[in-house]
């Protein structure tokens, strides 16, 4: 079943909110079964929306528009859509008392133009708001299954998942898998996956990029689930043989929920000292709850008097081989790693530019993961501005992090 999602407002065509309302609903079709090819939003206008919805009958089975049903003008959804649909607007006289009831109960004057939240293209059926006064709609018109549903995601949500579900539900199945890569880059993944040539009926392989990891997307449609459910297991171990340690997790995760994990493991505690990422492996760290239970410190030690005061990073090693090295790096993390309560340190050291003032290459990182008793550095050359490769040497310290973590001869803490 083809289905078209419409946000109807003009406040996400300005760019004034975020039309969250899209993203919970393509994930919640997806693991329906439903499959959702098209994304539309248009502002409050009725002959934009009209052409709008007219190219989606057309090329859609299921539509599902959010937005426009409330009480003021602007607010045309329904007239519109019964316009395009050749149906009279008709009122509601039961839905015009519950709304009365819901003003009365609150102790306010309703304004007259609520009523016109009673009305309702004929020959459809109301979709209950228990969280406000715009009942959805829900139309059956020549094979096509319509639903108009309430911007607010407070309202929306609930009127999904409590009604709309039942209403559109249908008998196919999808599974949707994701491998979590990093350390290869999309066009060695694709071509990986194309000399495995990987051919299962009725599934789909496809990758998806992000600063330094990609995501490998693993979906399956079909009738049958228990046979979606095992080809899908049968691809995602034909993969992960073969990409081995470039995998760090599973269906998004991301790279520090799967580092946190192999800390919390093991036991161990981490610290942090950044002067190039500028406190981003910290920030993606902490972002996480739970994170304290292993997460020390993250320092940022962006000066070279910082490195020297609070890391312990010798002065003549600065001098000798610059703030950007791996022997800075180095003593970075062992200036961590003297503190009792830290198993494993990571320091980042590097130029993100627009300059470097010595004569190395922009994007030039040094990482170093170290414990008590092993140091391993890693040397990297970043293209991309500022942010990117701050954001790339993040990721790359991470991932690193994690592999260090899944060495057998990082220990547990006893």
């Amino acid at each position: 079943m083809i289905t078209e999602i419409i946000a109807v407002g003009t406040e996400i065509t300005l760019g004034s909110i975020v039309n969250t309302n899209a993203v919970y609903l393509s994930k919640r079709l997806s693991e329906m079964g439903l499959e959702v090819c098209y994304h539309t939003s248009v502002d409050d206008d009725p002959v934009r929306l009209s052409g709008v919805f007219s190219i989606a009958v057309d090329r859609s089975d299921l539509i599902i528009l959010t937005g426009g049903l409330g009480p003021t003008e602007d607010d045309l959804t329904k007239e519109t859509i019964a316009r395009v649909l050749g149906r009279s607007m008709i009122s509601d006289i039961s839905v015009e008392e519950q709304i009365k009831n819901i003003f009365t109960y609150s102790n306010r004057p309703m304004p007259s133009n609520n009523l016109k939240q009673a009305r309702k293209p004929e020959g459809t059926e109301f979709i209950p708001n228990l969280k406000g006064t715009a009942p959805g709609i829900f139309i059956k018109h020549e094979g096509k299954l319509i639903v108009l549903l309430p911007g607010p995601p407070r309202e929306m949500i609930p009127m999904f998942e409590g009604f709309v579900t039942e209403l559109i539900k249908d008998d196919l199945h999808i599974s949707i898998r994701s491998i979590n890569t990093i350390g290869i880059g999309e066009s060695a993944l694709e071509e990986i996956l194309r000399e495995m040539d990987i051919n299962i009926p009725d599934f789909t392989v496809n990758t998806y990029a992000s600063l330094g990891t990609v995501e490998i997307k693993i979906v399956g449609k079909g009738y049958d689930k228990k046979l979606l459910e095992r080809n899908s297991k049968i691809l995602i171990e034909r993969l992960s043989e073969r990409l081995g340690d470039s995998i760090y997790g599973f269906d998004n995760i991301t790279i520090e929920e799967a580092v946190l994990n192999r800390l919390e493991d093991k036991n161990l505690n981490l610290a942090v000292a950044e002067s190039v990422t500028g406190g981003e492996i910290t920030r993606r760290i902490t972002k996480i709850p739970g994170a304290s239970r292993h997460f020390i410190s993250g320092i940022i030690a962006y000066s070279e008097a910082s490195k020297v005061r609070d890391l312990n990073v010798s002065e003549d090693t600065l001098e000798k081989y610059g703030a950007v090295s791996s022997e800075t790096a180095v003593e970075m993390a062992k200036g961590l790693l003297n503190r009792k309560d830290v198993d494993i340190a990571i320091s980042t050291t590097g130029f993100a530019g627009p300059s470097t003032g010595e004569g190395k290459p922009i994007g030039l990182v040094y990482i170093c993961v170290a414990d008590k008793t092993r140091v391993e550095i890693f040397e990297r050359i970043f293209t991309g501005d500022r942010q990117a490769i701050q954001e790339k040497a993040a990721s790359l310290a991470l991932a690193n992090l994690h592999k260090f973590l899944n060495n057998p001869l990082t220990r547990c803490r006893q």
